[in-house]
């Protein structure tokens, strides 16, 4: 039996819970990608683009900010397409979103009839099957603040969407998002 006694160090306690703490925070102060689902698709004008009709629509997105940090995005658009080709954009507008939040956009669209024109066939036969296959992708860029400091961000986001054609329904969706965040040497540099 060792009488050896360990001494006790209040110094070395503290030190440690705040090494605890701190990798802690590092651990979950990692940036993660947000998440995006289309939720519907709704009619809310036809314009007459002779000969054909444009159809603007209000696109409802959910969007998840799973990160500790507050972000804050600037204004951009959504490219929509059909078959290789652009149908229209929704527009984005610049916000924020709180940390650990959900929160739905409602984004409006316009659909240039004249590219579903272009691919008359594919879409009558699309419209038969009531299932037609639409991408999107959108690149988001702002800022989130984490203490003191405030981070660039960008997230790439590709969205491949099956609708019913005829009510407008989502069917199924598979999104795909890509964050990159930036450092104060990295912004120098690439300015």
């Amino acid at each position: 039996m060792d009488n050896k006694k360990s001494k006790w160090s209040w110094s070395s306690a503290i030190i440690g819970a705040a090494s605890a703490v701190a990798a802690s925070a590092l651990i979950s102060a990692k940036p993660k990608d947000p998440t995006f689902h289309l939720i519907s698709i709704n009619f809310t004008s036809l314009k007459l683009n002779f000969p054909l009709l444009d159809a603007e629509v209000l696109l409802t997105v959910h969007v998840t900010n799973p990160n500790i940090a507050p972000i804050h995005y600037s204004s951009t658009s959504m490219s929509i397409f059909y078959q290789g080709s652009l149908l229209g954009s929704a527009q984005v507008q610049a916000g924020s979103q709180p940390p650990r939040s959900c929160q739905l956009l409602r984004l409006p669209a316009r659909l240039h009839a004249l590219e579903l024109a272009h691919h008359a066939t594919r879409f009558l036969h699309d419209v038969a099957r009531r299932e037609m296959f639409l991408d999107a992708a959108v690149d988001i860029a702002g800022t989130a603040r984490v203490m003191w400091w405030d981070h660039n961000f960008k997230v790439h986001v590709d969205s491949h969407v099956t609708v019913d054609p005829v009510f407008l329904d989502v069917i199924d969706q598979e999104n795909t998002s890509e964050l990159e965040v930036f450092t104060a040497a990295a912004l120098g540099s690439e300015q």
